[in-house]
């Protein structure tokens, strides 16, 4: 940022300047974050931009929305304009959309060599994966940490800590201390940060609520599809044993999960009366399978499937090695450090024992190797 920038509003990340390209889930609550903050957050929103699933307008709180149509001279010229005076632009596509608009980093960092670039996905820009579709059911299925949270005789599910300590705690506390250095670069004092577990947790409800306010939240699990009842987001266990997250929110992947578990024709999604029917319909057609037989059958596909793993085989799969997401060091094996940044990525601490770099082995016992 341009110390000599005049500054509107207050909040320690007045004056930062933020382009977000719209989008769903967590990128714009991310910005809205920033936006609370003090930072100017501008969004780049298709014209007559719909209500979102990611929350809409809720989340769009304190932020300026400009139209502007991406496949047009004219729109890409003003979004370029905005972007000439930016500190930070944030995007959630897929991989290559944004390249596909001349919108890319290796073209806009190379004009704007001081511009932050944050991609926020759902498997990460490179890896076998980062292309396919999938939601937050099947982004934690992959990392092995789902079972931990298992209950006997129950489907797995989110796990402990990564919520509320990890999530409203640890990284709220994080950005707090980022904010508050970036003021006190320009005030010169410092100041106290006050974060709270229960305060975090619930200021990551905002999602939630959004969708409640946007009639996309039904209280009555009966009529709630994150709520287990329905037959295309939840776990679902396997003739082996073990289980499959599946995550098909949006109509096409329905429609490819469905098609894919061998439903013709495709049932209707979105009646809650028929959801016992077919939950019951699909938990008997995935438990006539094993894992690897369903790992097999979804490879490569849109519809928001992906296998539970444990914490033993998560570092081992293709997608986790092939954007060397573990390490090893004192005979453990650990998560690297998370985002991933292009020029100053971050490096884990050395210990008394000898680090030995990422894992490159996968082992033939894994079944979410397709073969």
């Amino acid at each position: 940022m341009d110390a000599s920038r005049e500054t509107h509003g207050s909040g320690p990340l007045a004056g930062l300047r933020i382009v977000e390209f719209a989008g769903i889930g967590p990128a714009p609550f991310a910005s809205m974050v920033l936006s609370d903050f003090g930072a100017e957050v501008t969004v780049i929103e298709r014209p007559g931009g719909e209500t979102r699933l990611g929350g809409g307008s809720a989340l769009n709180r304190g932020k300026r929305i400009v139209e502007a149509d991406l496949k047009s001279p004219a729109g890409l010229a003003r979004v370029r304009e905005l972007l000439a005076s930016a500190d930070a632009l944030i995007e959630g596509f897929r991989p290559g959309v944004m390249e596909r608009l001349g919108l890319g980093p290796d073209t806009l960092c190379a004009a704007h060599p001081r511009l932050v670039y944050a991609r926020l996905t759902g498997w990460g820009q490179t890896g076998p994966l980062a292309r396919t579709a999938g939601h937050d059911i099947n982004y934690v299925a992959l990392t092995g940490l789902m079972p931990a949270a298992a209950r006997a005789g129950a489907g797995p599910a989110l796990p402990a800590t990564l919520l509320g300590d990890i999530g409203g705690g640890a990284l709220t506390m994080l950005f707090g201390l980022m904010a508050a250095l970036w003021e006190s670069q320009r005030s010169g004092r410092g100041q106290v940060i006050d974060a709270a577990v229960v305060d975090g947790v619930s200021y990551m409800g905002t999602l939630v609520q959004a969708l409640r306010v946007g009639g996309h939240w039904e209280d009555d699990p009966v009529r709630n599809f994150f709520l287990h009842r329905s037959h295309f987001y939840d776990c679902f266990e396997c003739a082996d044993g073990r289980w499959l997250s599946l995550g098909a929110i949006e109509a096409p992947f329905y429609e490819e999960l469905m098609a894919r578990l061998g439903f013709s024709p495709v049932p209707a999604q979105d009646d809650p009366a028929q959801w016992p029917t077919l939950r019951a319909a699909v938990e008997a057609r995935i438990h006539s399978q094993p894992l690897a037989h369903w790992v097999t059958v979804f490879d490569g596909s849109d519809a928001c499937v992906a296998p539970v793993l444990t914490a033993a085989e998560a570092p081992h799969h293709p997608h986790q090695q092939a954007r060397r997401n573990f390490f090893m060091q004192d005979g453990g094996t650990w998560p690297q450090p998370a985002p991933k940044l292009s020029r100053t990525p971050a490096s884990p601490g050395r210990s008394s024992m000898t680090h030995s770099g990422a894992i490159g082995v996968t082992p033939e016992s894994i079944p979410d190797k397709a073969d």
